[in-house]
């Protein structure tokens, strides 16, 4: 970690004004170079291994995260090596299985000198040449199974027998790269979501581990993935906020850094992109997905479990802020073992850094514009009680929505109590024909039942869909410790439903939560359904309120506009056989019907036992809240 601290925006800036460039500078950054550092040079150079043994040596978290991955080393030793076996279309979770083998078992190998690493990694990667292909038809696995080879070719390259090496070079060249250049393939280098970053990474790896072999087809890799990556990397203006949510941030941001660590330890520069400015601003994005519960914010084709991001460690030394690491400090306590292909990165990365450094972030709330707009705020970063929520606007049309446009979480008392039930396997549902990547507005997709808005904490107006080109902004939010608070207009997601939908969240007096939306109906009537999906016991306590219980706690929900209506639960369970089961959930709510032409206001409270809200201390129209 740099000994010297500068404001992370101004760092950020500076950075964007130093590292700037038109396309043809973008165009000319591959080139130029007509020879690498020798072997070993992708992420980790020859005799940068002792920088490393000192921080471990000066931190007990990092030592302990080193032993996890020894432990995890002596485990694959009596595995068999990777087959080649496909689970539907794809070979991506063994092609993720040999990354994390490969990078372990080396990197074990560079820490240890101890031959045994090194004869398992060269068993792995002679029998991953082996295979007929990497399945280039799904080529995310191409691309990962080339980072893995490329990384045990490059580190264990003075080690290997001269025939090995021949073979993993011919590999890497045939079964990586060259089908890369393949139109059925390489539609990733024009596409902006994690495809782009992920299979620019692994061809890049794979160029500069053979770079001295094939040095023409490793500069076309390089100056096409150097061109391509930028793509995405606009997809995170202008706050950070990544499209996808959280678990594909895990997935497209770690491989487009692993992408830019290798390119600059082999340039000895930044990757320059007028692009550098928001992709480093994600951190803070990242850093506030995460819920006290232990959750993380899940919206779109994600899963609930928040867990320890490596390319977080990457981007808080280079914008020089600790405190952006505060969760990822947490989750590097509560390590049990070593799972993330990714994770001896983080000891790359964090040379320099002790956890001590790492300190509490000053900001409680977090809101990122963009194609997928979302807030997220707390009454405390320490406290594992503390409320937490999150708000999403956006699109269901963008890569990998659901029509959850309006939707929040909440946690309280280390409980998620409104929740979202994220993603569904995607195998169980093409296995059962379901058009699952048709966005339009009549797919099937929208059938799952996880993916529509009737299965979300959203509203749904005369039980239609919410309109997939519709777009929600963040309209306004605030810090305000009294009414800390995020607002989205909805009104585009319920085109020809609705005639206005404004959605505010609030956190009132640091102790419980508001929901507030004010709704104009158009020339007809709306029934409006609003639900909240919970994991709690819910009782019925009268047509205003339902109790939410779980561990031992409690929650009210309170419905004080309509003055009358009649709470209710829906079940759970989908009506679709290829839909995942979702036991031990409710969806807790009430409808109400509006008349044409008319305004009108739903307030919801969810009051944590013990505490007495005072309404008066919420300003009445969402136009009146601090902004």
């Amino acid at each position: 970690m740099r000994r010297f601290y500068i404001m992370p925006y101004i760092l950020i800036t500076l950075l964007f004004l130093l590292g700037s460039c038109n396309e043809k500078s973008i165009n000319e950054q591959s080139e130029g170079i007509t020879s690498f550092p020798s072997h070993p040079r992708i992420l980790l150079l020859k005799g940068e291994e002792e920088t490393i043994r000192s921080n471990i040596k000066a931190d007990l978290s990092w030592q302990t995260l080193n032993n996890r991955i020894f432990t995890e080393c002596n485990s694959i030793l009596t595995s068999a090596p990777v087959e080649r076996v496909l689970i539907g279309k794809r070979l991506l979770d063994k092609s993720r299985e040999a990354l994390k083998r490969i990078f372990y078992l080396s990197y074990a190998y560079r820490m240890s000198g101890s031959k045994t690493y090194l004869d398992r990694a060269e068993k792995e990667m002679l029998a991953i040449a082996a295979f007929t292909d990497w399945n280039p038809s799904h080529f995310l696995d191409v691309a990962e199974m080339t980072m893995a080879v490329a990384i045990g070719y490059d580190w264990l390259y003075a080690s290997l027998p001269e025939t090995t090496r021949s073979t993993i070079k011919d590999a890497i060249i045939q079964k990586g790269l060259t089908p890369s250049f393949n139109n059925s393939y390489n539609w990733f280098v024009t596409s902006s979501n994690n495809w782009n970053q992920v299979c620019n990474a692994g061809m890049v790896f794979g160029a500069l581990a053979i770079f001295e072999d094939d040095s023409t087809l490793a500069k076309k890799v390089i100056s096409r993935a150097c061109e391509s990556i930028i793509l995405p990397m606009k997809e995170y203006q202008p706050d950070g906020a990544y499209p996808e949510g959280y678990g594909y941030w895990g997935y497209g941001t770690s491989f487009n850094i692993m992408f830019l660590s290798a390119y600059e330890k082999v340039y000895g520069k930044e990757f320059s992109s007028p692009q550098n400015t928001a992709f480093l601003k994600t951190a803070w994005y990242l850093e506030n997905m995460s819920g006290p519960s232990g959750s993380c914010f899940n919206y779109s084709d994600c899963g609930s479990g928040a867990t320890l991001n490596p390319a977080m460690f990457w981007i808080a030394e280079r914008i020089n802020d600790p405190s952006v690491l505060w969760e990822e400090k947490k989750f590097l306590s509560k390590l049990t073992s070593a799972k993330d292909r990714l994770l001896p990165a983080i000891l790359i990365w964090s040379a320099g850094l002790k956890t001590s450094e790492i300190t509490e972030p000053a900001a409680r709330i977090w809101t990122g514009q963009g194609v997928n707009p979302v807030a997220m705020m707390r009454t405390s970063w320490s406290d594992p009680n503390a409320i937490y929520i999150g708000l999403k606007g956006g699109s269901p049309k963008v890569n990998h929505g659901h029509m959850d446009i309006g939707s929040f979480v909440m946690d309280w008392g280390g409980i998620r109590w409104a929740m979202d039930f994220g993603m569904q396997d995607y195998n169980s549902l093409e296995q059962a024909g379901v058009d699952l990547w048709n966005m339009a507005q009549t797919s099937e997709r929208w059938q799952v039942f996880r993916y529509n808005n009737y299965a979300h904490n959203t509203l749904t107006v005369n039980n239609q869909l919410q309109k997939v080109d519709g777009f929600a902004p963040l309209t306004s939010s605030s810090g305000n410790q009294a009414i800390m608070n995020a607002i989205t207009d909805l009104t585009a997601v319920y085109a020809g439903q609705l005639k206005n939908a404004n959605r505010g969240l609030a956190i009132v007096d640091g102790g419980y939560v508001t929901v507030r939306d004010e709704i104009e109906t158009a020339t007809n009537s709306a029934t409006i359904r609003w639900t909240l999906v919970t994991p709690a016991t819910v009782t019925i306590i009268d047509g205003s309120n339902a109790e939410l219980s779980k561990n031992n706690k409690k929650l009210l929900l309170k419905v004080a506009e309509p003055a009358s209506v009649t709470m209710k639960t829906w079940t759970t369970v989908p009506s679709n056989s290829y839909d995942a089961q979702n036991p031990g959930t409710t969806m807790v709510g009430f409808e109400v019907t509006v008349p044409a032409n008319t305004k009108t206001v739903l307030q919801v409270y969810l009051i944590p036992d013990g505490t007495t809200p005072n309404p008066s201390s919420i300003p009445g129209q969402l136009i009146t809240w601090p902004k």
